[in-house]
Formats: C-alpha cells, structure tokens, sequence
C-alpha cells in the first residue's frame, strides 16, 4: 500500500528548506516541516532520485508567487551533467544552445543568455564573455543545490531581463544536512580525435562537505570541483557562396578543419553561515573558478576558385584549380578566472520587521589567444600556374566535398612542405612596406612584397569585468486592507567592463624564402582530414615558432582598423528604489493571493574607445608614426535615464490544488555591451576576389564589397517590454502536475541594426570622407586569370581598383515588436493509473512561440518551437532515464573575424540523453551504502551543428559525436 503525503501547505513549508538540501529526501523534509507544524510525525514514503527531485521542484513552483520553473541538488547533482547548463536546457520553455559540443548558452521563452537575467543567490552574475549572458557550462554541477528561473517578475527581484531570470543556488549549511561526498567521473568521446597530440578521454573528480559547529549556531559548506573534457570536432566551413554568371552556386574561400580541445577547470565554493539567536543571521560565500579550454584546429583555409563546372545552382561537379592550399595550424588557448564575494545580514528587529542587508563584489577576466601558423607547397608568387594543385569536388546544399587530389599529396609529407604563407593574405602590413622590400622575384619577375610577407597571425582579446551591488531592504508584516507584508529598499551596482583586442602579424625570418617545417616541431603522427576528401596532413605544434623566434611580429592594432575599433571600455551605474506589497483576499468566494509592486531604476552609462580609420601612411590613427593612437580617434559617450517598472502577480486557488495565475509586469534588459561601445571603424578586406567586384552599387548588393564601416553607440537605451501571463495550474500528486500558459511580450524598444550603402570615396556620414588609398586599396595581379565572382578576367601586371561603395552598420533604438506564446506541461508518474507502474513516469513540456520585429528580424535565441521529453523508471535505488530536447531554427551570436561578434542562423537540433544508475543506499549491502553508480551518455543521436545563410545553405557544420561518462558517487554521512 501506497501512503501519500500531498498538502499544499505542508509543501509551502518544506519548500524553504527542501530546495536547500544536498542530500537529505523530499520526504525526509516535508516530514520536519510537518511536525514543526503540528508536533506529529506523518507517515511517509522516503522518494529519492529525480521522483525525489521532481516533488521538490513541483514544491516550489507551487509555493511561489510568481510563474516559475525549479531544479534541485537531485536534478544537478545525481544525473551527472558536467554543467547546470545541461539541467537548465530540459525546463519547460528553456532551450540549451552548445557552444564547441557542450550546452553553454540558455534561451528563455526564446530570449538568449543575453536577454535574460541571471544571478547567483540573488545576486547578479557576470560572465567572462563579451556580452552580459553567463557561459552556463563554465558552473559545475557539484556546486549547485538548485535553481529557479523566474517567467514572471515582482518588484524585489533586482536581477530581471526581458525574457526571465535564472537564479543559481549554493548550500545554506545550517539549513543543510551534514555531509561528506566524494564524486569521480569518467568521460570518453565515441570519436576519436583527429588531431595526434589529442585523445578523447576526459575525468572529473569532486569533494563537498557540509559541517555545523557550536551548537549548530555556525556552518560551512565547500564544495571542490576539478574537470578536465575532452572535446573533438569536425569543422565544415566556407566564407560565403556566390552564384557565378551560369548561375551555379559556389563557394568563395574554404574553412575545413580537425578541431581538438581539452577544458581544464577547478572550482572552489565556500560558505560560512552564522546565527547565534534567531535574531541574527549572517552568510559569507566565496566562489572561484579558474579555467582554461585549449587545443588545436587544423585544416585548410584559403579561397577558392573552379573551373569546368557542371551542373545547376548548388548542385554541381567541378575542379577547383590553381589551388595553392593553405595548411592553417592554429593554437587556440583560452584562459580565464572568475571569483565572486558575498555578505548577507539579516537581523529580526521584532515580531513585525526584519531588515537585510547584501553586499558583494565580482570579478572576472579572460584571454582568448588564437594563433595562426601557415604551411604550404611555397609561398605565395613562388609557383607559376603549371606547378599548382588541382581538386575535384561536388557541391550540394549541405556543403561542398572533395573527391580526388592532383598535385596536392605533399601534405602528408613534412619533407616537402614550407612552413610560410602560399596565399597573398599581407595587404594589412601596407604601412611597413620598406621592411619587407626586397629584390628577390616571385615566379611572374615581380619583387616579393608586404602582400607576400604574411605567415601567421597571433590574434587574441583580453576580457575584465568588475560589478560591486549593495543592497539595503526591509520587510515587515502589515494590515491594511487586504496588504499583510510590506517590503521596500533600495539597491545600487557599479559595472565596469573592457575588451582590448590585440593582434600581431607573423612572418618567417626566411622572407621572401622559406623553409621546411623543423622537425622538432612534429607530433608523431598525422592529422585526418579524409572525412572531408582532404587525406592526412602534417601535424606540428602551431605555437613553436611564435616560441623560438622563428616568426617576427608586427602589431596590428595600428594596422587593422577593426582591431582597434573593437577595443573599449564600458561603464553602468544603476539605482533601484523598490517597494512590493503582499496582499491575500477572496474573489467569489476564492481565495486570491500575490502581490504588486514597482521599481524607480536610475541608469548612468558611458563609453570610451576609439574610432579606426587607416590613414595616407597605411597607418591606423598613427599619422606622426610614433606608435601612439592619434588625439582625433579616441571618442567617449554617455547617457543619463530612468525607468519605472511595475509589477502584478495574482494566485487564485478555484479548487483544490487547482490554481489560475496572472501577471503583469514591465521589464527591461540592458543593451549588449559589444554594441554600447564608443568604438568603430572603416574596414578594408585585401581579399582578391572582393577586390575585383565591379564599381557599381547594383554589383556590389549583388557580391558584397571590400569596404565596410561600423560604429557602437554608448547612447543605447536598454530593451523593454509589457508583459502578460495567464495560467493554470493542476497539482494532482506530489510528483505530478499539468499547466499551461499563455504568454505575451510587447517590445516597447530593441535595438535596431542600421545598415545603409554608402560611398566610400565619399562618405555622406562623415562630411565627405575620402577612404581610398592609392596602392594600399588597389592591387597588382601577379597571376593571369578571371577573378571575382563576376569572373572577370585580368592580365598578369593589370591594376584591380575597388568598388567605391560599400555598408555602413550600426546600432539605434526605436525598433517594436511583439512575442506570444504557450507552454504546455505535464508531469505524470505512472502509479496514477495503476500501481503497477509505481515507478515509472515522465516529464514533458512543449513551447510555441510567434515572435515578430517590425522590420522583419528575428530575435537572437528565438525557436518558433520547443519540446523536452523525460521518461524515467526508479524504484529501489535503480533508475533509468532518456531525456530529449527539440529546438526549430535560431538566430545566435558567433565569434567572427578578428575577434567581434557576428550573427550566425542555426538550424534546429534534437538532441538525446540518456543515464542508468544504482544507489546502493536501497540495497542490503550495508558496507556499500552511501554509493551510487551511473552511466550516462550525451548526444546518443550524433547530431550536428549546422549554420545556414539566407538561402538555406550550410555555412558551418560542426561534427562532435556521442559522450559517455561513467559516475560514482560516495555520500560517507
């Protein structure tokens, strides 16, 4: 027989200390908080596992006052996911986006990390990125006791976005049950990696305990986490397509490549409560993360030309020629810290009000260093074209693939390759031509050149962000008219973030020679690019030469203008005053609870940075050549506003545990940093084949330009909607429940992107400006042949002169839009329809979403449609679970060219989880109880990351393959 514990107001109570639990059961506390009610026991059935999970979570969202989703430490820290970031993506209306194969970013409701409001114990969370949104997979599982993403918002919740907010917990150690755990994990990639130096197996190791001292007055919690993650991937890439006069669809450069990387992270959580009476009560946590994810991508990156192509559209046959293949080794090491400090007071002033007392400080920084190292047959101009390559390849929607190599073996052999640039890529070095003078002819009599001195590039961004918040509240107990509690403060935050984004060019101490590859350089062993038809390559550490001399840099922030127009600082002052008012009534004999509130919020922004425009001497804001940024390009801005958010939440219970929710709410999300800065700049691709576009507006809509132009704007006002939801929810076991919720957003204001065709030769934007640059813009053609993709054709020694025009992007506000939808629900455990089935059950949740911007965009993170399905059997200590997510298409953020931000289109993703474990705890080995074991697999489908352009074809495909992780878990008390 079945003994059920289901009461409303049981639940209320166990909630509150339910969610901060490590390890004790739902039961376990529902029964302390019953008898602290009526000093009874009550029979219960201790439920463990993610039955015991799914009660704590259903609690919870019971409980609150406004429309909620929750995970507790059973969801985090039994199913053994590397991140919270893989626990939050299952949550009704929330989608997991993967960033290099691990689930980094959350959408919520169809709003990116960036748009969303994330915190750590109430307190806002910074990121190590460019932007806002918080990299999910950089918290690991083993910290957390749970989470509560917010679909609705009330006047007390200081961190808030447009499309929710995302509260993450750690143990409260006096609310918490004494422990000792040790965790080990054992990861294997199904793939093997295609790069020697690599291999595909990865481990995680964790300790925490919880202890309580003098009399249970003090308590600390640790929590030690050391990961190391594999991560091999299989890159398909192009720079863009373009149809050529037969209307064939073709690629215009190549981007394929072996990618291998390993995540070092070790994390460290303390937290030291302290109350002596029941007056007092205070909290001191510290969190601190230190992490570097580094590796190599190797592969071949150049652009490409065809000929004797057969076929229609993009589905053609053809021979690319001329090829003089760039084999691109590049280093990618990225490094990073973060910590975060927080206090928290609360002192019962009597029986009516309390006051708090919050004060923390964060603190982040990363590098992210890709370095470019440049192998090939010779450098570029060496070779006439009777001694370069030839490639057969088809081409289809899903992306081009070779199938036979002329003239092009010498790539697995290191004796025959030159380490140097065979590709013209050094127009950028124009401002130190004399240095690379010489009178050493390349294969068509012409001198070698700055073009040809270019063999590597060392890229890299450094990152820091520093956020200090102080908040003062009091709550205190009223009656006045249908207002019982009454809760008012005041809180105020001091950002500061910059990027410095550096480079330097690379060229080998041979110029205009080269020299073979050293061959302490070498790994044993080649790299597999025979997935792509490439064969093997050589594989040598990347990073060697930039170590020993062999290349000698030049920097590039005073000769790429985007460089330095991408480095800024931006700074945020905001104060929030606040007050909510709880309020409990009857409407037609229901009862009616919730609460309203409303926010004053005071906003001081400013930016600095600089504005790149490359000058008469091919130097970026350098005219007197002194290595200084000229006065005239450094630029500030700012900006003063206010805001008034209000906010409504209502509960009505029409029967038992049946209950209609609405809210109302008006909700802000501040602008992406990257497009607050006061930077900018006029940029200029040496790209042959861009050069030689013809001088006409209607070629240049048709093939893109050379010429572009960018500027930030630190005048941005944040993004803003009116909110509504409405609700029903019906609670018919403890792990059991059926909702659904319509929503509606109603954009006020979101930034537009500006985007206007200008000429360059005269700006209209800048009084006229005059960008071109006479043999810096222009370019000599060594090689005789058709160019572009008009296929125009040029004589060897014939001048290639620019299209005057070119775009001009930026950022305003002012654009509207609107967001609806529904979220559908269902936890049913199987026992509900026969007893038989105790034990099994699922979780599943589906979301449609209609989101449209008035000027036709999409909104980064937007699926149109959302499914997450959780079947699971647990009984006795064995469970057994698959979970699946489903997400349409969406629009994302992506790392591009010289370390800014670009959009990118992602096709949808299924993916497949699944775990079996045993918790020996339910066995009668007595010596083995504490343990648990579990085998959990990720990707089980192997599905791939895709992004498109506008006409539907796969720009990038990311391979990554199924991971398996082996678990155990020791609870020693």
């Amino acid at each position: 027989m079945r003994t059920q514990l289901f009461k409303p107001a049981l639940l209320s109570l166990a909630v509150s200390t339910a969610i901060w639990s490590v390890s004790a059961t739902a039961a376990e506390q529902q029964t302390a908080a019953a008898e602290a009610k009526s000093g009874e026991a009550v029979e219960v059935i201790a439920v463990r596992g993610i039955r015991g999970s799914l009660i704590r979570s259903q609690a919870e969202k019971m409980d609150n006052s406004s429309i909620v989703e929750a995970i507790s430490a059973e969801d985090i820290g039994k199913l053994p996911d590397s991140s919270i970031a893989e626990s939050l993506s299952r949550l009704p209306g929330l989608a997991g986006e993967r960033v290099g194969g691990r689930t980094s970013g959350i959408s919520v409701r169809g709003f990116k990390e960036d748009f969303t409001g994330t915190s750590l114990n109430g307190r806002e969370l910074i990121g190590i990125g460019d932007n806002r949104g918080v990299e999910y997979d950089l918290y690991p599982s083993e910290i957390m006791t749970g989470a509560t993403i917010y679909k609705t918002t009330d006047a007390t919740l200081m961190v808030q976005g447009i499309g929710g907010t995302v509260d993450l917990r750690t143990v409260r150690p006096l609310q918490a049950k004494e422990t000792l755990t040790v965790n080990g994990n054992y990861e294997s990639n199904s793939r093997d990696s295609d790069n020697p130096e690599f291999d595909n197996k990865g481990k995680r190791y964790a300790l925490s305990f919880v202890e309580k001292f003098a009399d249970d007055t003090l308590g600390l919690a640790v929590a030690l986490a050391s990961t190391e993650s594999p991560n091999n991937q299989r890159k398909y890439g192009v720079w863009g397509y373009s149809a050529n006069a037969a209307g064939q669809v073709l690629p215009t450069g190549l981007d394929i490549a072996s990618i291998s990387t390993k995540l070092e992270r070790d994390t460290i959580s303390t937290v030291l409560q302290y109350q002596p009476n029941d007056k007092l009560n205070i909290v001191f946590d510290v969190l601190d993360i230190d992490y570097s994810d580094s590796g190599v991508l190797r592969g071949f990156i150049e652009p490409f030309s065809s000929a004797n192509v057969t076929g229609s559209g993009t589905s053609t046959k053809g021979t690319q020629v001329g090829a003089n293949p760039v084999l691109r080794t590049d280093p990618l090491k990225k490094d990073g810290d973060l910590q975060t400090f927080g206090l928290n007071v609360e002192y019962q002033l009597n029986d009516d009000w309390q006051v708090e007392l919050d004060l923390a400080s964060s603190e982040s920084s990363k590098r992210d260093l890709r370095g470019e190292s440049y192998a090939g047959l010779a450098r570029s101009g060496a070779l006439n074209s009777s001694q370069l390559g030839s490639r057969e390849f088809t081409m289809s929607p899903d992306g081009v693939f070779f199938t036979k190599l002329t003239g092009l073996g010498a790539f697995s052999d290191a004796k025959a390759l030159q380490l140097t640039g065979p590709q013209v890529w050094g127009g950028g070095m124009a401002n130190l031509a004399s240095q690379f003078a010489t009178n050493v002819k390349q294969a068509n009599g012409d001198p070698y050149s700055y073009f040809n001195a270019q063999d590597g590039f060392l890229n890299y961004a450094d990152f820091s962000e520093e956020l200090k918040t102080y908040r003062l509240e009091a709550v205190g107990n009223i009656e006045l008219s249908i207002f019982n509690k009454l809760t008012v403060g005041v809180n105020y935050s001091d950002r500061f973030k910059d990027k410095d984004n550096k480079g330097f060019f690379a060229t080998a101490t041979s110029y205009p020679f080269s020299t073979a590859i050293p061959a302490k350089y070498l790994y044993n062993g080649l790299a597999d690019l025979s997935w792509a038809g490439l064969g093997q390559v050589v594989a040598y550490d990347g990073f060697a030469p930039y170590n020993d001399g062999t290349y000698k840099l030049n920097d590039a922030g005073l000769l790429e203008p985007d460089r330095l127009g991408d480095t800024y600082e931006v700074n945020e002052e905001v104060t929030t005053l606040y007050f909510k008012s709880d309020f409990e009534t009857q409407f037609a004999g229901l009862p009616v609870t919730g609460n309203v509130g409303m926010q004053y919020v005071k906003t001081d922004q400013s930016s600095s940075g600089f504005i790149g425009i490359v000058g008469a001497n091919f130097a970026v804001c350098d005219d007197n050549n002194d290595k200084q940024v000229d006065a005239d390009c450094i630029t500030e801005q700012g900006d003063s506003y206010n805001h008034v958010l209000p906010s409504l939440n209502l509960s009505m219970e029409v029967s038992d545990n049946n209950f209609v929710r609405f809210a109302a709410n008006k909700t802000i999300s501040r602008a992406r940093i990257d497009q607050m800065k006061a930077s900018g700049f006029v940029k200029f691709d040496q790209n042959i084949d861009l050069i030689t576009i013809p001088n006409s507006t209607a070629a240049v809509e048709t093939y893109g330009s050379p010429w572009s132009k960018f500027a930030g704007n630190p005048l941005l006002k944040p993004l803003e909607a009116n909110n509504f939801d409405l609700a029903f929810e019906s609670y018919f076991e403890e792990e059991g429940y059926l909702s659904a919720t319509v929503f509606y957003k109603d954009l006020v204001n979101w930034t537009r992107d500006g985007n206007k065709l200008i000429n360059f030769t005269n700006d209209e934007t800048n009084s006229g400006a005059n960008y071109f640059i006479p043999g810096f813009h222009d370019r000599i053609i060594d090689q005789a042949g058709t160019y572009g993709p008009a296929d125009i054709f040029f004589a060897a020694g014939a001048k290639a002169t620019p299209p005057n025009y070119g775009y001009f992007s930026y950022f305003e506000d002012g654009l509207t839009g609107r967001v609806h939808g529904v979220e559908v629900t269902a936890n049913v455990p199987f026992s509900k329809f026969s007893d038989v089935l105790e034990g099994f059950g699922v979780a599943t949740s589906g979301t449609l979403i209609d989101a449209k911007l008035n000027d036709g965009s999409r909104i980064p993170g937007q699926s149109d449609k959302m499914f997450s399905l959780t079947a699971y059997y647990e009984k006795n200590g064995f469970e057994v679970r698959v979970a699946g997510t489903d997400r349409s298409d969406f629009l994302t953020y992506e790392r591009g060219g010289s370390n800014k931000i670009s959009t990118a289109s992602r096709n949808g993703v299924t993916l497949v989880d699944a775990q079996i474990s045993y918790d020996f705890s339910e066995s009668n080995f007595t010596s083995l109880h504490g343990l648990r074991v579990s085998l959990q697999g990720t990707n089980l489908t192997d599905v791939d990351e895709e992004t498109v352009n506008d006409d539907g074809i796969v720009t990038t495909r990311r391979q990554f393959g199924p991971t398996y992780m082996l678990n155990v878990n020791y609870a020693f008390y």
